[in-house]
């Protein structure tokens, strides 16, 4: 698992980006894969830990999956 900050959530469309530790880059995440939490209680700047998988949308990219809030 990683680790990262949630960056920005964009709630009125269910989703949102996090802040790998380390990186550079953000990494998306949809609402639907948040495990052990609820969305709209998220906030800014939460450490978290997910997995990644490659975007189906986008094969080039990843998206966060199995996230869950630590702190």
């Amino acid at each position: 698992m990683a680790n990262g900050q949630i960056k920005r959530l964009v709630r009125d469309r269910g989703f949102g980006f996090i802040r790998p530790d380390g990186a550079e880059e953000d990494i998306f995440f949809h609402s639907s894969a948040l495990t052990g939490g609820i969305f709209d209680e998220l906030n800014e700047g939460q450490n978290v830990e997910f997995d990644t998988e490659s975007d189906p949308r986008d094969p080039k990219r990843s998206r966060a999956i199995n996230v869950r809030v630590t702190g």
